[in-house]
């Protein structure tokens, strides 16, 4: 199995403006590595975000997919997230998070106190301390593709991914992202070891890793949105601000999605109604992730 690493300065965009660092081709398993969030320049917790960090998120790419097109849908099966190293890294960082005073969210309280935890993850648990324990359950915080024209932020989720913070983006799944360029311009990168829905203070448990990815194209059939498919369910992710419009985007395409099945779209509107389910990835960057979700059991019935 072919190995990708960055070759030199990781992006911190998704857009279609630099040279790929790989090809891939379709049906091809490749194994990723990324940093984490930090850039892997936290390893103590006497260390400073706010003082050593220059950028957030660093992403493995742009990696060229062959024979994607605009109008195709790129399709990355999970295969295996392992860590390459044995901690794990989270923060409290001053103007930022979800209960935090942030420049969009503009209070005359005191920024809170910039704080870090160093997680040691040793047979499957990472803990800091009796309370401060919690076990692995890796998934990639940032995946995407790059949008037609503007560069964005690997800070910012939007309709072409990035950092949407969902939990449902682990091993085991598959990701459909939609293809605006020729190639893709796939990125991936910001693994976390672990993650509460909304990812509250805005740092989960960071780490770097080693992401085994199977890619795949399916031709000529294009998506608005990402969606995300396991076992046993069907997922599509809306970003936005505000909450209620990602969770309009999210519900929505997911009735995009039940037609696609063979659903009347009021009928898929009754059913969402009935049995949906809705979970927030993250309430903290620039635009909120909502997942949709439906049990196959259910979307599924003919």
């Amino acid at each position: 199995m072919r190995e990708i690493r960055q070759p030199g300065a990781y992006s911190y965009v998704y857009g279609k403006y630099e040279e790929p660092i790989a090809t891939v081709k379709p049906g091809e398993t490749v194994a990723i590595y990324t940093k984490d969030a930090f850039t892997d320049q936290i390893s103590k917790e006497t260390d400073r975000p706010s003082q050593i960090m220059s950028n957030p998120n660093p992403q493995t790419g742009p990696i060229y997919i062959e024979g994607a097109e605009p109008g195709d849908t790129l399709v990355a099966r999970i295969i295996e997230i392992e860590p390459t190293r044995d901690y794990a890294v989270s923060a409290l960082i001053p103007n930022f998070g979800g209960l935090s005073n942030t420049n969009i969210t503009r209070t005359l309280n005191e920024p809170i106190p910039e704080k870090v935890w160093i997680y040691k993850l040793e047979d499957g648990v990472l803990t800091n301390n009796k309370r401060l324990s919690f076990p692995w359950r890796p998934f990639l915080g940032t995946i995407g593709t790059a949008p037609a024209l503007e560069a964005i932020s690997s800070i910012t989720p939007y309709d072409h991914g990035g950092n949407m913070d969902v939990p449902d983006v682990k091993p085991g799944n598959t990701i459909y992202l939609p293809v605006r360029v020729p190639g893709a311009y796939f990125f991936t990168g910001d693994v976390h070891g672990g993650q509460g829905q909304g990812e509250l203070c805005g740092v989960a448990l960071e780490i770097s890793a080693k992401v085994t990815i199977q890619f795949d194209l399916i031709k000529n059939k294009s998506i608005n949105w990402p969606r995300i498919e396991s076992d046993t369910e069907y997922m599509v992710v809306g970003s936005a601000r505000p909450m209620e419009d990602a969770a309009r985007i999210a519900y929505a395409e997911l009735i995009v999605w039940l037609e696609e099945l063979g659903w009347d779209k009021w009928e898929a509107y009754q059913a969402l109604t009935q049995i949906g389910e809705l979970y927030v990835g993250n309430m903290v960057d620039p635009n909120y992730s909502l997942v949709a979700k439906i049990d196959k059991k259910y979307a599924l019935i003919d």
